[in-house]
């Protein structure tokens, strides 16, 4: 499904995407196109995107495509979905440690348009951080991985 969706290959691109998106949530999934769990994500968004249009764009980043932002992002585990709106990284409450993106897929397509129309509405009343609505049981759980500290 990811070639349903604009991919960005370089540092550039995914720059211009986040300096240029205007008025809506830019949606990165970070991952890589051959993982089963990207493969489901990007379905969800494919399938979400049209329904968004008005609220958010959806770009898929290869983690080994743009290594700067995987560091950045501290992306260990794929995939990975990072939210910015104008210019501006949204955080979201998960409810888990990580509030910088959302870890695996989401579990159905009205989890993640809950979700997009959560941060939209924050973000345009000037939220930098916003509350998941997404039911706790279906956040897939992980353990924060600190490397070299």
């Amino acid at each position: 499904m990811s070639f349903l969706l604009p991919q960005l290959s370089c540092k550039r691109e995914v720059d211009q995407a986040i300096k240029n998106v205007a008025e809506k949530v830019l949606v990165l999934r970070f991952g890589r196109d051959d993982d089963a769990v990207c493969l489901q994500l990007d379905d969800i968004l494919a399938k979400t995107a049209h329904d968004l249009s008005k609220m958010a764009v959806i770009y898929l980043v290869d983690v080994n495509k743009v290594p700067v932002y995987t560091q950045y992002f501290d992306i260990s585990y794929i995939p990975s979905t990072v939210f910015f709106f104008n210019g501006q990284h949204m955080k979201v409450d998960y409810g888990s440690p990580d509030h910088t993106k959302f870890v695996g897929s989401f579990k159905t397509k009205q989890d993640f348009i809950d979700l997009i129309e959560v941060i939209y509405r924050g973000a345009m009343r000037g939220k930098l951080i916003v509350r998941s609505p997404i039911d706790p049981n279906n956040i897939p759980k992980y353990d924060l991985l600190y490397q070299g500290i």
